[in-house]
């Protein structure tokens, strides 16, 4: 099965987002940047359907793999997903894809962490606090990682990457 990155900017305090509408333009531009570098290299993002009703279009030059229990209207670059993660990590290795990147939001990423399928995740840590809102998963895990790499993306925030390790 294609390896999964889960990619997500998170507050100090470990938010992702205010609410289920929150857009994420509190995010610093390097991050967005690292962001758009990431996922075209990837080819794919994979996320849910509130996520992905929070852009006001699919992301360009890349496959926008959504997760949702109705289908959506057809849109070029967007594929329409329902039902086990790992069929459609199959589906998408058969269509030619080498891994996957993971976009969120909290209830998907925990689906995929619950079945042991996030090898690896990259954070952007901001300098923001929140206080309240929507954690990167929203289950308890007790799931060790091992730091890969820390990178200082500009004066204030940091990406880190970690290696799942379950």
């Amino acid at each position: 099965m294609i390896p999964v990155t889960l990619i997500m900017a998170t507050t100090i305090d470990g938010k992702i987002a205010k609410n289920s509408n929150h857009f994420a333009n509190w995010t610093s531009p390097e991050d967005k940047k690292s962001f758009v570098e990431i996922s075209k290299e990837f080819g794919l993002i994979m996320m849910g359907s509130k996520t992905f009703d929070t852009f006001s279009s699919p992301l360009k030059n890349r496959l926008n793999v959504v997760f949702s229990e109705k289908e959506g209207a057809p849109q070029d670059n967007v594929l329409w997903v329902k039902g086990e993660p790992g069929n459609v990590l199959k589906n998408l290795e058969k269509m030619g894809y080498k891994k996957a990147l993971l976009g969120g939001g909290a209830s998907l990423n925990t689906i995929f962490l619950k079945k042991k399928l996030i090898n690896e995740i990259i954070l952007t840590i901001e300098p923001k606090i929140f206080g309240s809102g929507i954690s990167l998963f929203n289950e308890d895990f007790d799931i060790d990682l091992e730091l890969l790499e820390i990178k200082k993306i500009n004066k204030n925030s940091y990406q880190v990457r970690y290696k799942v390790n379950y």
